[in-house]
């Protein structure tokens, strides 16, 4: 069944007039001249065959046909305005804020986000770093990402990756200095990093050489500069799997020795209460957990 409808654009228009009863307010409103106004109401009376004003001097006052008109438009052209509005918010896209710590962010997150753009261009993640507890950031991020357990009351936690640490070397290093045993190590420079000193130390203890001696070692202040300064071939760094996994593929580093292995990280993901029901935070999780699992490693 076809629709008689009158001139939409004239609806409009008789709409904002209406419910100002003014021609002048209603331009203004619209952005047009009061003779635009004009025309299109009495191009809409025209066609309905009926006058929806009564013009009093420069005033116009609906007609009874004219309010009870009113009544049904102004309810259409809001049904219209708001599944309008809903076509554009699903549409549109959403920006989800991540808060992750620098080292993460740099070796294991960022290399994966363009694979999560590109199969998810409606959700556009806005990543800050920092290791700010938990509890001061509920209103700075819709996700934060920690490597250790955090104060969580009114959040939901979600473990999804693990790791452990094992020596990481570039491959020019084993090939100047192959790498056989762990007594082999004290032939090689061992990085350390200045947040975590006793790696090497731990690690040591745990392969029963807790007094073998490095032929030399260099401290660095970050852990991403201990990784890169690994990477360039300067030393042997202690290395946690999951940051690395890319660089082992790619062939930029190797492990030298299969173990043992230290405990390390254990990432959760954190999403306030009022933020579970979001679409584009769901979307991001799921694909935050799926990923994760490939990389985990335990102890």
């Amino acid at each position: 069944m076809s629709r008689r409808l009158p001139p939409l654009n004239a609806l409009r228009v008789f709409e904002a007039a209406a419910r100002f009863e003014s021609f002048s307010a209603a331009a203004d409103e619209l952005c047009v001249t009061h003779g635009a106004v004009s025309r299109q109401v009495g191009q809409l009376e025209a066609w309905l065959g009926l006058g929806l004003f009564e013009r009093r001097g420069r005033r116009v006052v609906l007609t009874a046909p004219g309010r009870a008109y009113l009544s049904e438009i102004s309810a259409a052209l809001d049904r219209i305005a708001l599944a309008t509005n809903e076509q554009l918010r699903a549409t549109r896209q959403q920006i989800i804020r991540v808060n992750a710590p620098t080292t993460f962010a740099l070796r294991w997150l960022l290399p994966h986000l363009s694979n999560f753009q590109l199969t998810n261009p409606a959700v556009e993640v806005r990543l800050v770093t920092s290791d700010e507890p938990i509890e001061r950031l509920r209103d700075e991020c819709d996700v934060a990402i920690r490597g250790s357990a955090q104060k969580s009351v009114g959040y939901v936690v979600n473990e999804f990756l693990s790791e452990v640490r094992l020596p990481v070397c570039s491959p020019k290093v084993l090939n100047s200095r192959p790498i056989h045993q762990v007594s082999d190590l004290a032939h090689h420079t061992l990085l350390h990093t200045a947040t975590y000193p006793g790696l090497w130390a731990e690690w040591f203890a745990a392969c029963g050489n807790p007094e073998l001696v490095a032929h030399n070692s260099q401290q660095l202040d970050h852990f991403y500069l201990t990784l890169q300064a690994a990477i360039d071939g300067l030393g042997i760094a202690m290395g946690p799997t999951a940051l690395v996994a890319l660089d082992v593929e790619e062939g930029r580093l190797v492990f030298p020795l299969d173990g043992p292995a230290l405990p390390a990280w254990r990432y959760c993901s954190y999403v306030h209460n009022s933020r579970i029901e979001d679409q584009a935070i769901n979307i991001f999780m799921t694909w935050l957990r799926e990923l994760g699992h490939r990389f985990s490693r335990t102890a």
